[in-house]
């Protein structure tokens, strides 16, 4: 967090939250900050906000994004003689590279729009300066950022469902591109929303909290249509709907709605361990947090066919572990669901979780055993109906040793989110990202 106290010293604290929680680092520090105006993010790979001395005055940044030519930038700027002071896991941090763009404007506005045609990927970002708060969306508008407003002043989030507790009321979005300055005059648009939208189709469905809205379609309303629009397509025989929970817990509402087979919780999430799994640093730890976190209600469970439905199946390993914890619980079929199609790009355009290659997917895998290298026919592979796809799914659903294994649509995504299918990045599922 970044903060311009009364006294006018501009206040910083980073900490790593990759072993516990915010709450647990930042605590014991809250009474350090005690100005009007602040801003702050929570990173999985690098140390954010940045403090900024330049031309264009003092200013911390912080932004969510991803930088894909990070390395090319990098030897520009040096080749100059600009010299980098912030390292992320040994090479330079991405915000610092954002911010050293910024600077070749003459203003705000004009080095953000210089770096929204520079940069590969996405980023929107929050820049204090000592005379307001700067909020500019990614051009192509892939993460959100939503503004609020109540008596004291306003407040601008990625997630507008953070500002209800604190008695802020909704405003609006920022469009693809936009940038805004907020004062305590009010909020002046410093730069059009002149982007195209291609929000990321993965906040509905896994990343989002369930309460937040982008563009207007709520996270929870997606995710039972996902789960209600599966539900109606799918003919498998069972004695009750399971979430895996907790990011399954809404679909399973939605496909025993549409499959018209009763919802019962077969499997609960023990709440005082992470939060998610793919918190812990290596993927051992993972595996433990895994298991802890999932307890079996074998009340539930014992001699049932139960169709279980999670987000997703990126690694697999969770996946193979839970099934194996199920039928030794006494599950009598495992029929496993997935809200959205199988994924086989990795996202160029964010960094919500770290990601070492294709091969780190459970499809890349299974299309590497089936065709001896990892990236052939990857077109039909992510087409519904053809055989490779019956293939790899099939082979997907033996490894984990399940009974039955059905993905969701990209179709079904665009339909139970409500937006047209060019508005929504879907590149891990079927390649598109901005076209």
């Amino acid at each position: 967090m970044a903060v311009i106290n009364k006294d006018g010293t501009l206040v910083r604290s980073i900490h790593s939250l990759k072993q516990s929680y915010f709450r647990v680092k930042f605590e014991s520090e809250l009474r350090k900050f005690d100005g009007c105006s602040g801003i702050g993010a929570i990173s999985d790979s690098e140390s954010q906000p940045l403090v900024v001395y330049s031309h264009l005055g003092r200013f911390a940044i912080c932004t969510v994004m991803k930088l894909s030519n990070a390395e090319q930038l990098t030897e520009e700027f040096m080749s100059q003689g600009t010299i980098f002071t912030e390292l992320s896991d040994g090479a330079v941090n991405s915000t610092e590279i954002v911010s050293q763009l910024i600077n070749k404007g003459k203003t705000f506005a004009e080095g953000i729009r210089y770096m929204q045609s520079r940069i590969e990927g996405s980023c929107s970002m929050l820049i204090l300066t000592d005379d307001g708060l700067i909020a500019a969306r990614d051009w192509w508008g892939r993460t959100p950022l939503s503004i609020g407003h109540n008596a004291d002043g306003y407040v601008v989030a990625s997630e507008n469902c953070s500002m209800i507790n604190l008695d802020y009321d909704f405003v609006r979005e920022l469009g693809p591109g936009e940038a805004v300055k907020i004062t305590p005059d009010g909020v002046e648009q410093i730069l059009p929303p002149e982007g195209k939208l291609h929000i990321c189709s993965f906040l509905w469905i896994y990343y989002g909290f369930p309460a937040t809205s982008y563009e207007g379609m709520n996270v929870d309303h997606a995710r039972r249509n996902l789960g209600r629009l599966m539900g109606q397509q799918d003919d498998v025989q069972a004695d009750l709907v399971s979430p895996i929970p907790d990011s399954g817990t809404s679909m399973a509402l939605g496909y025993s709605e549409g499959a018209k087979i009763p919802f019962r919780n077969a499997v609960l999430k023990y709440t005082p361990t992470w939060p998610r799994s793919f918190m812990p640093v290596d993927q051992k730890t993972r595996d433990v947090v895994a298991k802890m976190k999932l307890i079996p209600n074998y009340g539930q469970m014992k001699d049932r066919k139960i169709v279980f439905c999670d987000d997703s199946i990126v690694r697999g390993t969770q996946l193979r572990d839970n099934v194996e914890l199920f039928r030794g619980h006494g599950a009598g079929e495992i029929h496993i669901r997935i809200s959205c199609p199988p994924l086989i790009f990795p996202c160029p355009y964010l960094n919500f979780s770290a990601s070492k290659g294709p091969l780190e997917f459970a499809t890349r895998r299974t299309i590497q055993s089936l065709e001896g290298i990892h990236d052939s026919h990857l077109e039909e592979y992510a087409t519904p109906g053809t055989p490779r796809y019956c293939n790899m799914v099939e082979a997907i659903r033996s490894k984990l040793t399940m009974d039955s294994l059905k993905f969701n649509t990209v179709d079904n995504v665009v339909k139970a989110i409500g937006l047209p299918k060019c508005s929504l990045c879907t590149h891990c599922f079927d390649g598109t990202g901005d076209n």
